[in-house]
């Protein structure tokens, strides 16, 4: 998995690309491109090596640029590829990317042939699931910490969102039929119980979730060496703010939402900022240093301690320390540690949602 800075950079952090219809635009432009665009020869000539990425389970590789180009030989070796579906993820925002797109690019051009991959990674999703509601990061199970229920780097949650707007019929989904449609609020539904399962209860109080959980005791479960079992600053936003899309919230959702933030509210980290402190005689150029700052706004660590919940930093040794400088170059400058993940989620989403759920009530 890539740090989730980079995630929500790809995904929510850039703003549309207009008026590139007849040149050749990256990946990530391609998702943010006008309506009429997704008509174009350039959306389709993408949608066609995404076709050509898509394996015959219905999923797709993660960290692959479905933008550029393909050579004939390229093109002929991914249709080789095709049967080798062990590596099949929502990691990284694999499939479900993948999926939004060739709804859009089906909705502008009413090519079948769009509209039958997208129902085939539907129903790849859809099989993906646990019994129990979860995801794995990976299906095919993959063993290890692999078979986690994942919310790191939104994959759960990125799921779970496109599944809730194929239910609803929303545009440009609408094409969906009532049996899937059916299937993805079954799966939704499901999921709901898996996430107010998962999240962690400290000396009797509801807090927020874990990076990743296992799939049998839903506890808070360690991924790679430098995510260990731990309450989450990042991952648990996007959890948060996709509860509050549930309309009329009964009680456990409602107080799934207002535990957390008052988590975030009581957790978070002030009077410090990231200092980005260019060093040429580093491999990368720079450093990142906490600096003190009384007029900084509030931070939250990626991972907290799950005793003591206070921020901790673990390198690739696996040892907890308390402080950013104490992690090696490579990790501190390679991973998101600290961020204002909770910002938005406090200062907007949360007094709106209360406004509009709770204080009509």
């Amino acid at each position: 998995m890539k740090k989730a800075a980079i995630f929500f950079f790809l995904f929510t952090g850039l703003m549309p690309v207009f008026g590139q219809s007849q040149k050749h635009v990256s990946w990530r432009q391609a998702q943010q491109q006008e309506e009429a665009w997704y008509g174009s020869t350039e959306a389709k000539r993408i949608a066609d090596n995404v076709l050509l990425y898509q394996h015959e389970n219905g999923g797709w590789y993660k960290n692959i640029d479905m933008a550029e180009a393909l050579s004939k030989g390229e093109k002929e070796e991914l249709i080789s590829a095709k049967s080798k579906s062990m590596g099949t993820t929502i990691d990284n925002g694999a499939t479900f990317t993948q999926l939004n797109y060739l709804a859009k690019v089906f909705q502008a051009t009413a090519d079948p042939v769009y509209k039958a991959a997208f129902l085939k990674g539907i129903d790849y999703l859809l099989e993906a699931q646990y019994p129990n509601g979860g995801w794995p990061q990976f299906y095919p199970i993959r063993k290890g910490y692999y078979e986690h229920i994942t919310f790191n780097d939104n994959a759960m949650i990125g799921v779970m969102s496109l599944l809730k707007e194929v239910a609803e019929g929303r545009k440009p989904y609408d094409f969906v039929d009532q049996v899937r449609r059916k299937r993805a609020q079954e799966a939704i539904d499901k999921g709901l119980e898996a996430i107010l399962k998962c999240q962690v209860t400290i000396d009797g109080k509801l807090t927020v979730w874990c990076a990743q959980h296992d799939k049998d005791t839903y506890a808070p479960a360690k991924a790679r060496a430098f995510e260990l079992a731990s309450l989450s600053g990042a991952e648990s936003v996007g959890i948060v703010k996709f509860l509050m899309e549930i309309p009329n919230p009964d009680h456990s959702v409602a107080n799934a939402i207002e535990s957390a933030v008052k988590w975030f509210q009581t957790h978070a980290i002030r009077g410090k900022r990231i200092e980005y402190k260019k060093d040429e005689a580093l491999p990368k150029g720079y450093d990142l240093k906490v600096v003190d700052d009384p007029e900084a706004v509030p931070l939250w660590a990626r991972f907290y301690d799950l005793q003591t919940q206070k921020p901790i930093y673990v390198g690739r040794d696996g040892v907890k320390r308390g402080s950013l400088s104490e992690i090696e170059y490579e990790r501190r400058v390679g991973y998101s540690y600290m961020g204002k993940y909770a910002e938005n989620l406090l200062e907007k989403h949360f007094p709106a949602w209360k406004s509009k759920w709770i204080e009509q009530q």
